[in-house]
């Protein structure tokens, strides 16, 4: 079978890592990518590039990084001749004239069992919500956010102790075993497109910063599924008294829900446990915390945390 030229459009680390996935696959061509512009960030506000371009540089790969997808883009892409489009995590929309572009079609890769978790974040949302299974979905792309038939599905446990971090990359891995899989079988004519179940879906939009703030009268299985759908990236907080008596932004990092909590308030701190963790009452149960981090600080272990501002 002819190698299916293919054009990958894909931006953060989840795409590089698809995108390398589909470089080492039989049967796909990648022929260029589109990836968004370098942006200014990090130490000093220099320029970065998106870790898709890089990836493409050192494998000799045509790159295009667009503002926006115009006139201008279409007819470049057009030029390439792609049988299909692969997008992963792209950060444009593709209007209809895009999606069109190849005559296979744009196959995505979405983080989620679709039509569950539609939207920008559905790794962290389904962590929130306490999930036992996600995984990977690729779907023929149309116009509306993440609601075109799916092609082929992976599921994916979830553990109770999984952190959006770990899982970002496990299914990163599986997307990009998925997508030349689904690209080849498309090419034979061995798909067929099934459309989502509206009434089944969910959305997962993007979390603001009011997310990170842990509230400790939440239950324990609460706040850890918040505290693991945030770390590591953007982490999640909350303010404890120091012994000073001033009050402390901390860094919070996944811990264990424990036992029921008794008389004491949520928020309250119980003191160390037998293994060195620091013991906060929440709701219902109490969280223990083996590292902490203060603003502006470093990670602590929580007795460093404890010796050093709670006592």
């Amino acid at each position: 079978m002819t190698a299916v030229r293919t054009v990958f459009l894909g931006t953060p680390d989840f795409a590089a890592t698809i995108l390398e996935r589909l470089l080492a696959a039989e049967g796909v061509d990648v022929a260029a990518v589109f990836t968004q512009p370098d942006r200014s960030g990090g130490r000093g506000n220099k320029l970065l590039e998106p870790p898709v371009k890089k990836l493409a540089a050192e494998r000799g790969i045509p790159v295009y990084q667009p503002k926006k997808l115009d006139h201008r883009s279409l007819e470049e892409l057009r030029g390439i001749a792609p049988d299909a489009l692969a997008v992963a995590a792209y950060g444009q929309i593709l209007s209809e004239a895009f999606l069109r572009a190849a005559p296979l079609g744009a196959v995505n890769v979405h983080a989620s069992l679709l039509p569950r978790y539609r939207g920008a974040a559905p790794i962290q949302w389904a962590l929130l919500n306490g999930e036992r299974v996600t995984g990977i979905t690729t779907m023929l792309m149309e116009p509306g956010m993440d609601t075109g038939p799916i092609l082929q599905q992976r599921a994916l446990a979830i553990g109770v102790d999984d952190i959006a971090g770990s899982l970002h990359d496990e299914l990163a891995e599986m997307g990009g075993d998925l997508l030349p899989e689904t690209l080849t079988a498309m090419a034979q004519g061995n798909l067929v497109p099934i459309p989502q179940d509206p009434e089944r879906s969910s959305y997962a939009p993007k979390l603001d910063k009011s997310a990170r703030r842990i509230d400790w009268n939440k239950t324990a299985w609460e706040i850890h599924n918040r505290i693991r759908a945030l770390h590591p990236v953007p982490g999640s907080h909350c303010t404890l008294r120091t012994s000073s008596g001033r009050e402390l932004r901390v860094g919070i990092y996944p811990g264990t829900p424990g036992e029921e909590v008794g008389k004491a308030h949520p928020g309250e701190v119980l003191g160390l446990d037998g293994q060195g963790r620091l013991v906060i009452a929440c709701s219902d149960r109490v969280y223990r915390l083996s590292t902490l981090q203060p603003a502006s600080g470093k990670p602590l272990s929580a007795r460093d945390f404890y010796n050093g501002y709670l006592v």
